[in-house]
């Protein structure tokens, strides 16, 4: 396959309500958009990195700027013979930068299973035509205002619901939730590193409400005591910013530091580590699900490909287009029954809209290949 020109596309998207977390609120989308143009194809990834570094160190111009100066380059010295497959090894190099890399090796791979005619999906191995789809739900104002919100989103179909927890928002959502929609519902957690071991016995408050897991609740670089907390509480623990690699989750599940993981290709540099980390855990008999960064269309339809993989077999973050966008860059992802259809046409097999692209756009940076 042979690179024509990448293009670095900068949007903003504004969210149809806020969403807020234990690290911060947006108003709005803000991503980097990389298209890779051949001669007969065109790949399209969507950067996860948001305008802070906030959620995990990279932050979106940072990415930027690695991906023009030293992505970019160590790819060009591959010439011809560059698949997505060489792309991890020819970066690997550059320390850290996952998000940077997995939108280039994306991108890259859209544009050479288009070239070729195989979906994302048959490509990585999905087994399934659709998924199940969770809603997350951020840090209300009010308990009346979450109500409302999680009503809303079990009357539209979602089949679990993800509660956002920080010190101070915790018990008392959890309980107000299971006592006003009972115990069927699937229910979890999801504390983005909020706390410390030093709140195991808090933590414990949450054991009653039967949930799915509680996610994170710990630093990211905190395995051991990921490890310590799974002793003294029994709610699932779920790990997500401590997971970048095959490597982390062998490590994670051998200390006992958890009993699920959520898969973002993003944050562990591609869909080909996050296929690896499918296939660690399921060797180990650890449920995986994916997870989400606010996607546009185009991160959501690679998403949805890679939960249809065997060992994805918790509803993950994979929402209807609506629950974040009145309009999206691409067709609308659609909740069906609870669930999401796996684009089945050539790539992430999703086109972008150039009219709405236009009218998001806020910059762009070509380079030739």
């Amino acid at each position: 396959m042979r690179i024509e020109n990448i293009e670095l596309v900068r949007i903003a998207l504004p969210l149809v309500t806020p969403f807020r977390t234990s690290f911060g609120t947006a108003n709005e989308r803000v991503t980097t958009l990389v298209r890779v143009s051949t001669a007969d194809a065109e790949g399209w990834a969507e950067h996860a990195a948001e305008p802070d570094p906030l959620y995990s160190p990279e932050f979106l111009d940072g990415g930027d700027l690695v991906i023009r100066e030293h992505l970019i380059p160590r790819l060009q010295a591959l010439g011809d013979s560059l698949t997505a497959e060489h792309v991890a090894t020819a970066l690997a190099p550059v320390k850290g930068h996952q998000m940077s890399k997995a939108v280039l090796e994306t991108a890259i791979l859209d544009a050479q299973l288009k070239e070729r005619g195989i979906s994302f999906g048959a490509h990585l191995g999905a087994v399934h035509e659709s998924v199940p789809a969770g809603v997350s739900v951020g840090i209300m104002d009010s308990l009346d205002e979450l109500l409302d919100a999680v009503g809303r989103y079990l009357d539209e179909g979602y089949l679990r619901i993800k509660l956002k927890i920080e010190p101070g928002w915790d018990i008392e959502p959890v309980r107000l939730v299971r006592e006003r929609f009972g115990p069927d519902i699937l229910l979890q957690v999801d504390a983005n590193t909020a706390y410390t071991l030093a709140d195991a016995r808090h933590l414990a408050r949450l054991d009653p409400f039967d949930l799915l897991l509680i996610e994170q609740p710990l630093p990211e670089d905190d395995i051991l005591g990921h490890a310590g907390l799974a002793r003294l509480i029994s709610t699932p623990i779920c790990l997500d910013e401590s997971i970048e690699s095959a490597r982390d989750a062998a490590a994670a599940i051998a200390l006992g530091a958890c009993s699920v993981i959520n898969v973002k290709p993003a944050r562990v540099g591609g869909y080909f580590e996050a296929r690896r980390i499918h296939d660690v855990a399921a060797a180990n008999g650890v449920p995986v699900w994916c997870g989400g960064m606010l996607e546009t269309g185009i991160g959501r339809a690679a998403n949805v490909a890679l939960a249809a993989l065997p060992n994805f077999v918790m509803p993950g973050d994979t929402s209807a287009s609506s629950r974040y966008y009145e309009q999206d860059v691409t067709a609308p992802f659609i909740l069906d029954a609870g669930r999401l259809h796996v684009p089945t046409g050539p790539g992430i097999g999703v086109d972008v809209l150039p009219d709405v692209l236009a009218s998001l756009t806020t910059s762009t940076v070509d380079i030739r290949f």
